[in-house]
């Protein structure tokens, strides 16, 4: 979907061109992924919250400061990822973004699992757990 969002904002929504605010001009890369990035970040939290990690028992502030901070290492995961596969393995940029893309999205469940959306363990043993460990 970020990618999607990413194409329609560069080529429909700045024309290509870079947007010019009172503080600085943004390149049309930039600003599509901003684009983007406003569209995937609240959505991307909802679904993951309600739909993927339903057993977290985190707070949601909690699980939306994490998620943030998670989104912000993704970044600039992309960025590093992006530069060292076109620049240093001289990869075509099409190729380059999409293993960007599936590193970035293997570490992000990881993180979002272990971490995001940690489910906190009780610890206290049930008679299923006793049962499975005696098998």
């Amino acid at each position: 979907m970020d990618i999607f969002i990413y194409w329609l904002s560069f080529h429909f929504l700045y024309h290509e061109h870079d947007v010019h605010t009172p503080l600085k001009t943004i390149s049309a890369p930039v600003a599509a992924m901003l684009t983007g990035l406003a569209i995937t970040f609240p959505l991307g939290f909802y679904l993951s919250r309600t739909i993927v990690f339903t057993g977290s028992s985190l707070r949601g502030r909690i699980q939306l400061f994490r998620y943030f901070l998670l989104v912000t290492i993704c970044l600039c995961l992309n960025y590093i990822f992006i530069k060292l596969f076109v620049d240093q393995c001289h990869i075509y940029p099409t190729i380059s973004k999409v293993l960007t893309t599936i590193i970035v999205v293997a570490f992000s469940f990881i993180a979002q699992k272990n971490f995001t959306f940690k489910v906190e363990s009780s610890g206290v043993v049930t008679s299923s757990d006793q049962t499975n460990s005696a098998a």
